[in-house]
């Protein structure tokens, strides 16, 4: 949230962000660093009593939005707090997993919670492409849900595709973790199906499957995979900015901000319709989504991307100037929009990755 955090409050606005800690183990180990929040203020509230104190003493006339709205920790407190001052209150939420053995459960606690929390909600910001409708099917009213995204800093620069090279292999990358979910497994089997030898796969990432992952590319496809390992989260984009197609094949992701980053630094992306951000790679108009865990359908867009062949420095320019729509600047502008409209001053404001036509590149 820094990106949408810091545009925020380079439009005047008051922020202040809440939050448990600086940085999570786990984030820390996956490369990730304290992000910068420009002029909005930082508080730490690591115990029960620093957020109880934070919510009892917010100005009355200030917005609270809140990060989800179960199992949230800490949050739930500072909810209950501010409901008992009947202060603005709002929920960002991603998309909700919901299948297997509990998927009814949980759509019925889901049910009970936004009954429960209907009437001090001023609206939700639902991440993810499903997410939106999914929200109103289980309790709130259509007026009130906004589809939202995860709105990143505009540190990269289009330019940096000339780093980008328009002859040998084509280039396809994989960034995450090494976990089921991400399946990159999927991945290295959908490419050595294609059995071309003008290809391969530069993955970045780490976790605890990283041996199996490497055992498994080296028996379905040896020679083409390239690890890279772990690196700085700052250093990610210039990797991006050097491939011609990343692939995000997770089973689930509540959004999938890699695919943000890939495309505002000029690169198409390919991404499974169980990612939240499914919905951006369809209005990129390159790229594409395909059926979650289906191998053929994945296959069929690795083939199209590969025809279409490697995407020209003019392509990725015009493709990461309309990749602005997912920049902190965009988001503050959106939300500002949202909020207007949730006290009846404005129409139903349009996502900023909707407001022009699909792009398309010209081939």
């Amino acid at each position: 949230m820094a990106g949408l955090v810091a545009a925020i409050a380079q439009r005047g606005h008051i922020v202040i962000c809440v939050a448990e800690q600086l940085l999570s183990r786990e984030r820390a180990q996956q490369g990730w660093t304290t992000p910068s929040l420009g002029r909005a203020r930082l508080e730490l509230a690591p115990t029960a009593t620093t957020v109880r104190t934070l919510a009892e003493t917010a100005s009355p006339n200030a917005i609270h939005i809140c990060q989800g709205i179960r199992s949230n920790g800490l949050v739930e407190l500072a909810q209950r707090a501010l409901a008992m001052r009947q202060c603005k209150q709002w929920v960002i939420m991603e998309t909700v997993e919901d299948t297997g053995w509990q998927a009814i459960l949980k759509q019925l606690e889901y049910q009970r919670l936004f009954h429960r929390w209907n009437k001090c909600l001023q609206g939700v910001l639902a991440i993810g492409h499903r997410t939106t409708s999914w929200v109103v099917q289980h309790g709130i009213p259509s007026d009130r849900v906004y589809p939202f995204a995860y709105f990143l800093a505009n540190t990269a620069k289009p330019a940096i595709g000339h780093l980008h090279k328009t002859t040998g292999p084509f280039q396809f990358i994989f960034v995450g973790q090494f976990i089921q979910r991400k399946r990159l497994d999927l991945l290295i089997l959908a490419l050595s199906i294609l059995k071309r030898e003008d290809i391969k796969l530069v993955v970045i990432g780490s976790g605890p499957l990283e041996n199996t992952m490497k055992s498994f590319a080296k028996r379905t496809w040896p020679g083409h995979v390239h690890w890279m390992g772990k690196l700085p989260i700052g250093d990610v984009s210039q990797v991006l900015a050097s491939a011609d197609c990343l692939v995000l094949p997770s089973r689930h992701d509540g959004w999938g901000a890699v695919v943000s980053e890939a495309l505002m630094v000029g690169t198409p992306a390919i991404c499974s319709d169980a990612c939240g951000v499914a919905e951006v790679v369809q209005q990129s108009g390159v790229g594409g989504v395909f059926a979650n865990g289906n191998l053929l359908a994945l296959v069929n867009i690795l083939h199209s991307v590969l025809v279409a062949g490697k995407p020209k420095y003019q392509d990725r320019l015009e493709l990461a100037n309309w990749a602005r729509c997912l920049s902190g600047e965009a988001g503050a502008e959106y939300l500002h929009a949202i909020l207007n409209h949730s006290q009846a001053t404005d129409l139903h404001p349009t996502p900023p990755w909707k407001r022009n036509e699909q792009h398309q590149l010209n081939r």
